[in-house]
């Protein structure tokens, strides 16, 4: 390799593996993309080329007032070769940037092999190299004795399970004229928004929830869907019983709206309601809220139907719906820092799905991330962090940040940027202006770093 410096080693060709090794290579580093397919094939994947994609052939909206649209937007700015490539390859899908997969994933493979900073070795890593820099973005796939050696690492329960997650809410969409913040049997503070409901009103919830139509699975996650009964979805809570959900996440007892007097006042013991649901704050300030208990496998057409007839969610916006899925991930909010970088180990960085980030756009941005820290280091630069008003920061500063113990994957969505200073009830507004400040802010960031972003305005109108 024409270059003294020691090489970066990545480990994994997915989306995030194939940005962050065009981003170091393109820093003038030396880089060694370890991808074990076609050696050993994943249950997911059908080829040998990288950024091969599993699921969709889309990477989300492409208007630059949709969460996935904005970030596509940064990434483009910031030189994103997947995203480029995509933007290359993309075939009529709506509104949504889709490609057409073997073209797309192909081209990225012989982009990759021209480099000359860059060498491809098709083989399994089983553990972390101990010296170097090094960026790990295995993915949600991650075999099982990297995942071994990862989780002696880290010294943390590993989390590599089926995963049943529930829907997010953003909190201003939430009716606080119906819902109360409550705790259990008023124990500390009033921690949890609850959403109460009426007989009539549960029972009508409870046919619909059993009647709706789930999503399928592949055939390698029906075989370890039965090792999570302590995580049961909450359709098939449901089908189990008229009460069932009343004596787990729904249940009453300890719970009443202070708003109707004291709860300890005997006149007020009719009051009581028939079942609660609760969600559970999941940022710092309180913009995204938790539906405790309703992890589900339901199509996300049937879960927005279904719970919006919760009263208090009649208008809900959903910033990440249930899913039902097998995963990797990390805990991120304990291990790393927002530049990616392990906190007990500043050299070994990961990004991708392993972090905790949901979706295709936002593995490249971590890659993005990861790549150019990487780079930085192996050179002898501070690493960077980007503004918390951009998507990109926002998504990095959420995962590295939010709260341990119930940390799940997050998507890209506006509820995770900081509010706007002046409260805006229009949606389509209010992300406008969440858009403009980001992207404004991204390119004084990318200035004031000598990044050079793309001066150009934006490919795609909102």
């Amino acid at each position: 390799m024409p270059t003294s410096l020691n090489p970066v080693h990545v480990i994994g060709g997915g989306l995030a593996g194939t940005e962050a090794t065009w981003q170091i290579a393109q820093a003038g580093v030396p880089v060694v993309l370890h991808e074990m397919r076609p050696q050993r094939q994943s249950p997911a994947h059908h080829s040998e080329y990288v950024a091969e994609l599993v699921c969709s052939n889309s990477f989300g909206a492409q208007a630059t007032d949709r969460a996935s649209g904005l970030l596509h937007e940064e990434l483009r700015r910031l030189g994103s070769v997947v995203i480029g490539k995509a933007n290359q390859h993309q075939v009529p899908a709506g509104g949504a940037l889709a490609v057409d997969r073997g073209i797309f994933s192909r081209d990225l493979t012989e982009t990759l092999e021209r480099h000359p900073l860059i060498e491809l070795r098709r083989e399994e890593v089983i553990r972390l190299p101990t010296e170097g820099v090094v960026v790990l973005t295995t993915g949600p796939l991650t075999s099982e004795a990297l995942s071994a050696d990862l989780q002696r690492f880290t010294g943390q329960a590993y989390m590599s399970f089926f995963d049943a997650a529930s829907p997010i809410v953003v909190g201003e969409t939430i009716d606080r004229s119906l819902a109360f913040m409550a705790s259990r049997y008023d124990r500390g503070e009033a921690a949890y928004l609850n959403c109460p409901m009426t007989k009539e009103q549960y029972l009508a919830f409870w046919n619909a929830l059993c009647q709706a139509e789930q999503a399928d699975l592949k055939d390698f996650e029906r075989d370890t869907a039965k090792f999570f009964e302590a995580c049961l979805p909450i359709e098939e809570m449901a089908r189990r019983g008229e009460d069932t959900m009343r004596y787990g996440p729904l249940k009453p007892v300890g719970l009443f709206d202070a708003r109707l007097g004291d709860f300890k006042d005997p006149a007020n013991k009719g009051k009581k309601p028939y079942a609660v649901v609760q969600l559970r704050q999941e940022d710092r300030n309180g913009q995204l809220w938790n539906m405790v208990g309703f992890q589900t496998n339901l199509r996300w057409g049937e879960q927005k139907r279904v719970f919006q007839m919760i009263p208090g969610l009649e208008k809900a916006e959903f910033v990440r719906m249930g899913v039902m899925h097998r995963n990797t991930f990390i805990n991120s909010p304990e291990l790393l820092h927002t530049t990616l970088q392990f906190k007990i180990r500043p050299t070994l960085l990961a990004a991708g799905q392993l972090v905790g980030t949901e979706g295709y756009t936002a593995a490249v941005a971590g890659g993005w991330l990861a790549g150019t820290n990487a780079a930085r280091l192996a050179l002898g630069q501070a690493p960077l962090s980007l503004p918390v008003t951009t998507m990109i920061g926002a998504l990095f500063d959420f995962i590295s940040s939010a709260e341990p113990k119930h940390f799940q994957p997050m998507p890209p969505n506006f509820g995770i940027l900081p509010t706007l200073p002046v409260k805006i009830r229009n949606k389509r507004e209010r992300y406008g202006q969440y858009r403009d400040r980001s992207l404004s802010d991204l390119h004084s960031w990318s200035m004031a770093w000598g990044l050079a972003p793309t001066n150009r305005t934006l490919s795609v109108s909102a």
